[in-house]
């Protein structure tokens, strides 16, 4: 990075520094207004900062707005920033009125440099950095955005607190363009436009389970047929492996050690089970089922394969975060001079879907974890044939260290969405290890048993949070080969009823998705109620279509004017057979 971006937003150091200095200045402000409060922890998160406090009583908007106007104060002040260390029992001293503040000092490591930053009157127990000054931030480019609920340390048993986020920019046309962006994202939340359009709901009966509903049903299917269509190009055969599998073959994949916390777990017959939480065990038992030789490899093995894992109720979030989800697996099995290039064609695979639906990405390898198995060499090894096969490819990367699966390293990818907003669904991981558990074989050009290597990788990852991210990216107006209606027929009059009947059973049997709104209702009623349902094209049928033979068409965007059925038709299957992102009519 070059020297005059620093210390700007460009870069993500100085950000974090900028936000986190930002949350002292509202910790500050809300000790001055209101002295009994008590301070938890205020760190920098992705898109800002929170402060989490112990108040007598709940922080309202009215709250907010005044913390706001007084960090606004604090900003003109032009306070200086000072950084000092305190031996334990003076940092205790320090901090006698600050319960949450003790705990935390209290919890440090005897030989721990306990720090501590000042500006003004305010002083907070802090590792750093900081700015050098609170006039550094500008007063006119922050806000509070939210005030939720959260437990001291993560412990429902714990205190209850108030978390209060909020963001700040160099500028106001940056903040202003953030916060326009959150209210778009809001528009866009999937949990909304799911219920709105039909597509799935959650209960509940089942906190982490959803429902898909019939129209959320035909996006899937939809989707998953594509699936199983670029996997067969590719080369894959597809299987399906059980849900519950026992203990020992658990423990012998390593996860029943390593794993055990997220996985639901059962008794069948006096024996320990387990309904799987990844399906690569089940992939292991599928590959030794057989003898194999060098010729059969490259082996491509996916499996749409439901999981189940326990997630924290706290941590739930529509179809982004659940506990029982469909992973679009597969595992390669391959010589380890097959490596690279399976890799690569991997990506290439994976470069061909994101395509489709308009998300680029960004790749991040991730190293050993502290909780792993294998050799350091194995995993120096592996890593090392992950960055070259990528960067032979001409891709770039950058290392998440330690952030590796417990048997290997991966590529994440993450995805940008039309508002830039990123997500992590594909992944590929590069594993020695389970095949070594398992004793996988493979009879060698040579005539003797080899090992083979694998990899385990998603392209969308889990269907439903990858339903999820491409309901916001595209705002619930799904491409017209996704969507679940692709035509509705709009009647003026009861007199045109046959004729829009008609045209939904050409439709129909043309595998086009159709429908038609009868109801005797006004037509711009009709067509506000299908554009709120995000329905790609609307055919007005009124008495002059019937007696011409045309049809009307609408889409999302506006009135396309008159044409014949057939030139509608054949541009409308040419759009769904090509996947187009765009309307061709």
């Amino acid at each position: 990075m070059s020297e005059e971006n620093l210390y700007t937003f460009e870069n993500p150091e100085y950000r974090h520094t900028y936000w986190h200095s930002c949350s002292h200045i509202m910790a500050q402000a809300v000790k001055r207004l209101w002295p009994e409060v008590k301070l938890a922890i205020g760190p920098a998160i992705d898109e800002g900062w929170y402060y989490d406090l112990y108040a007598p009583f709940a922080f309202t908007p009215e709250h907010l707005e005044k913390i706001e106007a007084e960090m606004r104060k604090i900003c003109k002040e032009k306070l200086k920033i000072e950084r000092f260390e305190l031996p334990r029992e003076e940092a205790l001293k320090l901090m006698a009125d600050e319960p949450f503040k003790v705990e935390l000092i209290n919890d440090l490591p005897a030989d721990a440099v306990i720090s501590f930053y000042k500006q003004g009157e305010f002083t907070d127990l802090c590792a750093g950095p900081h700015l050098d000054s609170t006039g550094r931030v500008k007063g006119n480019a922050l806000k509070l955005t939210a005030c939720n609920a959260a437990y001291w340390r993560g412990d429902s048993n714990r205190e209850t607190l108030q978390r209060i986020y909020g963001v700040a920019y160099p500028k106001k046309e940056e903040l202003d363009a953030y916060l326009t962006r959150i209210e778009e994202a809001k528009k866009r939340d999937h949990r909304k436009l799911g219920r709105e359009l039909g597509l799935f709901m959650l209960r509940d009966e089942g906190p982490g389970f959803p429902f898909f509903l019939p129209k959320g049903m035909v996006l899937r299917n939809t989707l998953l047929e594509y699936w199983r269509e670029v996997h067969k190009k590719y080369g894959y055969v597809e299987i399906s492996t059980p849900i519950i599998l026992n203990r020992k073959l658990w423990e012998r994949s390593g996860h029943w050690d390593h794993y055990k916390q997220n996985m639901y777990t059962t008794v069948i017959d006096d024996e320990d089970y387990a309904i799987k939480p990844m399906n690569c065990p089940g992939g292991m038992l599928v590959y030794k089922s057989e003898p194999h030789s060098y010729r059969d490899l490259p082996l491509r093995v996916g499996e749409l394969g439901l999981v189940h894992r326990h997630e924290l109720s706290g941590a739930l979030h529509g179809l982004f975060r659940v506990r029982c989800f469909t992973q679009d697996d597969a595992h390669v099995f391959m010589t380890r001079e097959q490596m690279q290039d399976v890799i690569q064609e991997t990506v290439r695979l994976f470069d061909e879907v994101y395509s489709v639906f308009g998300l680029t990405y960004e790749i991040e390898l991730s190293t050993m974890p502290e909780d792993h198995i294998g050799t350091v060499d194995e995993w120096e090894r592996n890593q090392d044939i992950l960055k070259a096969a990528i960067t032979a490819m001409g891709k770039s990367y950058t290392v998440n260290e330690g952030d590796g699966a417990f048997y290997g390293p991966k590529l994440d990818f993450h995805l940008a969405d039309s508002l830039g907003r990123t997500w992590q669904c594909g992944t590929i991981q590069l594993d020695s290890q389970l095949p070594e558990r398992f004793e996988l074989e493979y009879t060698g050009e040579d005539g003797q048993k080899h090992r083979p290597v694998m990899i385990h990788r998603v392209v969308l990852g889990s269907i439903e949070r990858f339903i999820g991210v491409i309901t916001e990216h595209f705002a619930g107006a799904f491409p017209t080969w996704l969507a679940p209606v692709q035509v509705r027929v709009l009647t003026i009059t009861d007199r045109t009823d046959s004729y829009a009947k008609e045209l939904v059973a050409k439709l129909d049997a043309m595998g086009i998705r159709a429908e038609a709104d009868l109801r005797n209702e006004k037509l711009g009623k009709k067509i506000v109620e299908a554009r709120s349902q995000k329905i790609p094209y609307l055919l007005v049928a009124g008495d002059k279509e019937a007696e011409s033979g045309l049809v009307a068409v609408r889409t999302l965007t506006g009135d396309k004017g008159a044409m014949s059925f057939d030139d509608f038709t054949a541009k409308l299957m040419e759009e769904i057979k090509t996947r187009s992102r765009e309307n061709l009519i």
